[in-house]
């Protein structure tokens, strides 16, 4: 049931994505060229996800345990620390060169585009040197104590 939940979920935010031409990187690189061709229509996407967040997390938190879980699992962890900022910036520099955020890369990966190609395969390297870096063993090395 869990991952029947996970599937729908998935589909509705990938047609949401897709809907709001947000799988199209040049969406994104318009949004971030104030002095070109600025296109503003990203922050009427944004705002409606923050709105609908908002409501969302309103609902939500009137439940004493989540619909599929026992419980909340919310992070304890609430220091911006030096790691945080880190992927926060890597993260910003990879969205402003590419276009691509996780999420709308993978809904435009059957477009078959030359950046998505690129893009996809880059990012899950990434993500997997950070998992390499993050728990101490160096790329190709033995782990570090």
């Amino acid at each position: 049931m869990r991952a029947a939940w996970g599937f729908l979920c998935g589909l509705v935010f990938g047609l949401g994505l897709v809907i709001s031409g947000m799988s199209d990187p040049a969406k994104v690189l318009n949004f971030l060229d104030v002095a070109g061709s600025w296109d503003p229509s990203l922050a009427f996407v944004m705002g409606g996800a923050t709105l609908t967040a908002f409501i969302g997390y309103r609902l939500v938190w009137r439940r004493n345990t989540p619909v599929l879980e026992p419980a909340f699992d919310i992070p304890q962890n609430r220091r911006i620390d030096r790691p945080l900022l880190a992927g926060a910036l890597l993260f910003g520099i990879g969205w402003g060169i590419g276009g691509f955020c996780p999420g709308p890369a993978w809904t435009a990966l059957p477009l078959l585009a030359p950046g998505t190609l690129i893009f996809l395969p880059a990012m899950l390297a990434g993500l997997w040197l950070g998992a390499r870096i993050k728990s101490g063993r160096r790329p190709g090395g033995p782990r570090t104590a």
